[in-house]
């Protein structure tokens, strides 16, 4: 089957008017990518950005009228002409993926790797990660989430138990349980997280060691190592919550955390946290920490 896609550069449009009209036409899939240069491979923690230039590819059955929604693009849009634009016909393929071939093999640390479907790390004593972004963040191409792969690598995980604190993808529990952890609990109180986490678990072969839940974080469970990597401002408003969750001597990672709210962070979680030295990391024009530590004896 042929498929016909429709590409446009946005310039000034608002880009949820043009997905509306792409829709409402019959458009299968919308995707966004860079017209330019500035790859955003994944959004920092609570953003959803755009890039300055922005390209919108609608894709389409071979029976779509495309001077139907070329007419309504400029009729809806009020405008005489349309920005940069093609169409093209396309011979079927797996649409789904093919996003992947800009999302290879990537290692943290010594030996654990994130890996898409049909990718393989050339290395013997690989620790792999099965991971095809979804719906819910968290891949380890931002350096908040990277900087947290490579410390559950560099820490003993055998046999201990793990609190991944907002899991988007779930890409933390899994990687500590593929790394050797007996049992991990991740927590989101994003629901597509939650079925984003336990669906890459099952294909990961992980699943009858983790739990996925998306209520509130009220667990009175105490875990060996729990990991945050959400934002400075929730950390803070919630540090009571997430350290009462590490077992005393246990070890605590937070990320997610600008360099200079770094600081704000510590202090809220210095009455029981004795914090190693703070990672930093640029990415993007900004620097950002993680934190981690260990929970004193009470």
């Amino acid at each position: 089957m042929e498929w016909q896609q429709f590409e446009m550069n946005l310039e000034s449009l608002n880009p949820a008017s043009v997905e509306e009209i792409l829709i409402r036409h019959g458009a299968q899939s919308v995707t966004y990518s860079d017209a330019g240069d500035a790859p955003v491979l994944e959004p920092g923690p609570g953003e959803t950005p755009l890039w300055n230039n922005t390209r919108i590819t609608g894709l389409f059955d071979a029976g779509v009228d495309m001077v139907a929604v070329l007419a309504d693009l400029r009729a809806s849009l009020a405008l005489d002409k349309l920005p940069d634009h093609r169409l093209e016909t396309l011979a079927d393929r797996a649409w789904e993926r093919e996003w992947l071939r800009d999302f290879g093999p990537m290692r943290f640390g010594a030996r654990l790797w994130v890996c898409p479907a049909g990718s393989e790390p050339d290395r013997a004593d690989a620790v792999v990660v099965r991971l095809d972004p979804g719906l819910a963040f968290g891949t380890g191409t931002h350096a908040t989430t990277a900087m947290c792969l490579e410390w559950l690598d560099g820490i003993e995980l055998q046999g201990r138990t793990v609190l991944d604190f907002g899991c988007g993808s779930g890409v933390l529990a899994i990687a500590a349980l593929k790394l050797g952890c007996a049992q991990a609990h991740a927590m989101d109180a994003d629901v597509q997280a939650v079925t984003a986490t336990r669906e890459n678990a099952a294909q990961n072969g992980v699943q009858d060691r983790l739990t996925a839940s998306a209520a509130p974080y009220d667990t009175e469970e105490r875990f060996d190592v729990v990991i945050a990597n959400i934002l400075a401002g929730p950390l803070v408003e919630l540090a009571g919550r997430i350290a009462d969750s590490v077992r005393s001597g246990g070890e605590l990672a937070l990320s997610g955390i600008l360099s200079e709210q770094a600081a704000e962070v510590i202090a809220a979680y210095a009455p029981c946290i004795d914090f190693d030295e703070p990672e930093f990391r640029q990415q993007d024009g900004q620097t950002w920490t993680r934190l981690t530590g260990r929970k004193r004896h009470s």
